[in-house]
């Protein structure tokens, strides 16, 4: 069995503080405290319009920088689909959401990163219905339980063209943060993933541009 990397490995943030593109994940939490002066933001939907457009990383990367500001943040994993936060983290995967959304009341099985004020609920076993699960009941209850134990909680989706996963998710939550790859995505794609979330009456904060030829990488 290969031994899990490290998130110092994986995360630009902890791996080269100094870099360019660690500054732009900096910048990227600024913005999102600026754009909830207004309208406190307590739970954030991370989204992207295909696979492989580094939504996860993005997550885990602006995750890091929020709990460096000393936040409390907790991540939770509704990719219930392709799962990978534990594997950034090198946590275990046995029990997270879907335990606690079936087991209502218990304790939550949310466990402590290596980064100080860091935290992640994983996905937990993979349901045979993800879009049943995260649209329902218990879902709106847990998200409420959530809002209680962090600063911020972030939450990772599956891309919002491909399933119904996001969609159904997005009312819930004060705000969705669309991840986006230079040279990778399809315009037609952005502007159907926008509109979908346009539709269900999702509040859209931003697009973060990975991989873009600008100084810090990321874009607005």
């Amino acid at each position: 069995m290969s031994t899990p990397a490290s998130p110092e490995r994986t995360l630009i943030t902890l791996r080269d503080p100094g870099s360019a593109a660690a500054e732009a994940y900096r910048t990227l939490r600024t913005n999102i405290q600026f754009s909830s002066i207004d309208r406190p933001l307590k739970t954030l939907l991370i989204t992207s319009t295909a696979p492989d457009e580094g939504k996860s990383i993005s997550l885990a990367n602006l995750a890091v920088t929020m709990a460096q500001a000393e936040q409390r943040v907790l991540m939770v994993d509704c990719d219930l689909r392709r799962p990978s936060l534990h594997s950034i983290f090198g946590l275990s995967n046995e029990q997270g959401l879907t335990s606690a959304i079936l087991e209502g009341e218990g304790a939550l099985p949310i466990q402590a990163t290596a980064v100080p004020g860091l935290s992640l609920l994983a996905s937990g076993p993979l349901p045979p219905r993800p879009a049943d699960l995260l649209g329902s009941r218990r879902m709106v209850a847990l998200i409420e339980r959530l809002r209680a134990s962090a600063d911020i909680v972030l939450f990772d989706t599956p891309p919002v063209v491909a399933v119904t996963d996001a969609a159904v998710l997005a009312p819930q939550v004060d705000g969705v943060l669309l991840v986006l790859q230079a040279g990778h995505t399809r315009r037609d794609r952005a502007r159907e993933a926008r509109q979908i979330l346009e539709k269900v009456k999702a509040h859209i904060i931003g697009v973060v541009l990975n991989n873009a030829r600008l100084e810090g990488g990321y874009s607005y």
